[in-house]
């Protein structure tokens, strides 16, 4: 199968835009080049802006049966075509075949799961104190809307924004990464084939700064949705507030993994292990604080070691590959600088630790223990295979450590105490909490964080609410 043809998609039509910029899109497991990127010029994100007016003038006005018909096609035209997207993820990506597989069920199951609930924006009538009054709360569209999405799940990040965008009415100018556009079109040429009208959906691409800035400042855009870093995102948030613009901020996390010694530790290591080494660890719910009991740290570690010892890395387009490379040479990079500041620190490395081969970006999975709370690792999201492994004496002390840093995404738990768990669900600082299990994304759930890790949610009602305003009508009979 051939790599996905790279394109725009601007007011109905795939384009290499007007703009003289390209850039390579490079496979992260063997340094070839995929493909060429076009930029969008100032022209372009014009134009897509003026269509994306029309888009939502068409897409809005159709009842919500009939979007969710054209979200069904595209979910049965993304489920015929799902072994060839998920080949143009991994190619781009680096995960697993398998991972990109599932990844492409989530995708499908989102457009599904959206289109049918866009169909219950329930309003209510609310009883009114003077007889001739009748009192109406409405959900609407908010408007034309754009997002901006990281690399690490091209189909995932994607879809959260067409999905919930689509399925709540609005028109969308969505800009995924450059990185790995390849899945963004494949997913975008689905739903124009499906039938969204031109302008409901476009897809752009150029240089990140100049298209968020461009974008954000027009006056068509009514809504902002981000998945990325939380420096970036404060930067997004300061431009939209020019505008009071909606915003939805998927930021980053450092999640904290606390085991109770009442824990199973043989169980929690094997189902914390795979999350972790999910994507080689670029997840922003990624598990990155190991924080043990006292009591049971040497046999949880012994327990991890074996079960990371067990990931087999390579291309993820081979048979029996677990674990892909890092994205770029930069993150192999910050990998050594996070493992070279742990051991300065006192921390010891006891599995892995180094660069896998001299093609591609692979890291060996790798475990440190004893690593302190000042350690860069400790208080910096890592976004890699690198486990970090310390320890915490009772419930207070594992909280305490737990809610210590200001970003708040996702925390899991593992323990068979009832009350434990009551105390972790009452006083965890944290968007999502797991207790023994690592699933807490799924179509119907709300997806998101707290503090710095952002605001808002993605998926379940939640999402589709970002998307919506509220119109109060009074009338007197």
């Amino acid at each position: 199968m051939t790599y996905e043809t790279l394109e725009l998609l601007i007011d109905g039509e795939w384009t290499e835009g007007t703009s003289d910029i390209r850039e390579d899109v490079i496979n992260p497991a063997t340094g070839e080049v995929l493909g060429v990127l076009p930029h969008a010029s100032t022209a372009d994100l014009d134009r897509a802006l003026a269509a994306a007016e029309r888009g939502f003038k068409a897409w809005s006005s159709q009842s919500a049966y009939a979007r969710q018909q054209v979200m069904e096609k595209a979910a049965q035209i993304m489920e015929a075509r799902k072994a060839a997207i998920a080949e143009t993820c991994t190619k781009e990506m680096g995960k697993p075949l398998n991972e990109s597989l599932i990844e492409m069920d989530f995708v499908i199951g989102q457009t599904r799961w959206c289109g049918e609930e866009g169909k219950r924006a329930y309003g209510r009538m609310i009883p009114p104190r003077i007889a001739a009054h009748r009192q109406l709360v409405l959900r609407e569209p908010v408007g034309p809307s754009c997002a901006f999405v990281a690399w690490n799940f091209p189909g995932t990040n994607v879809i959260r924004k067409i999905a919930h965008a689509l399925g709540a009415g609005c028109s969308l100018i969505i800009k995924p990464s450059e990185e790995t556009p390849g899945t963004a079109i494949a997913i975008a040429r689905a739903f124009h084939e499906a039938g969204v009208p031109a302008g409901a959906l476009q897809v752009v691409f150029g240089v990140p700064a100049e298209v968020s800035k461009h974008l954000i400042a027009s006056p068509v855009t009514r809504k902002l949705s981000f998945t990325g870093s939380t420096a970036v995102g404060k930067l997004l948030q300061k431009m939209a507030a020019e505008t009071l613009m909606r915003t939805t901020m998927e930021l980053g996390g450092h999640a904290p993994v606390m085991v109770f010694d009442d824990a199973d530790i043989g169980a929690a290591a094997k189902a914390i292990a795979g999350f972790k080494f999910r994507n080689a660890g670029q997840v922003c719910i990624s598990p990155t604080r190991f924080l043990v009991q006292n009591k049971v740290y040497g046999d949880f570690v012994d327990a991890f070691i074996a079960e990371a010892k067990a990931v087999n890395v390579g291309n993820g387009m081979d048979e029996g590959v677990t674990m892909g490379p890092l994205i770029a040479e930069r993150r192999v990079d910050a990998m050594d600088g996070f493992i070279a500041d742990a051991k300065s620190s006192g921390g010891s490395v006891v599995l892995g630790g180094e660069r896998m081969g001299n093609q591609g970006h692979f890291f060996e999975p790798t475990v440190l223990t004893d690593v302190p709370k000042s350690a860069r690792i400790m208080n910096e999201e890592p976004f890699g295979p690198v486990a970090p492994i310390g320890r915490f004496d009772d419930l207070n002390d594992g909280l305490e450590e737990a809610n210590r840093l200001e970003v708040g995404l996702a925390a899991y738990a593992f323990t068979t105490d009832g009350n434990t768990a009551d105390q972790l669900t009452n006083h965890i600082n944290a968007g999502m909490l797991g207790i023994n299990t690592p699933m807490i994304s799924l179509p119907e759930t709300p997806f998101g964080g707290v503090d710095e890790s952002g605001f808002g949610s993605e998926g379940g009602i939640e999402g589709l609410e970002a998307y919506q305003r509220t119109r109060f009508v009074v009338e007197k009979r």
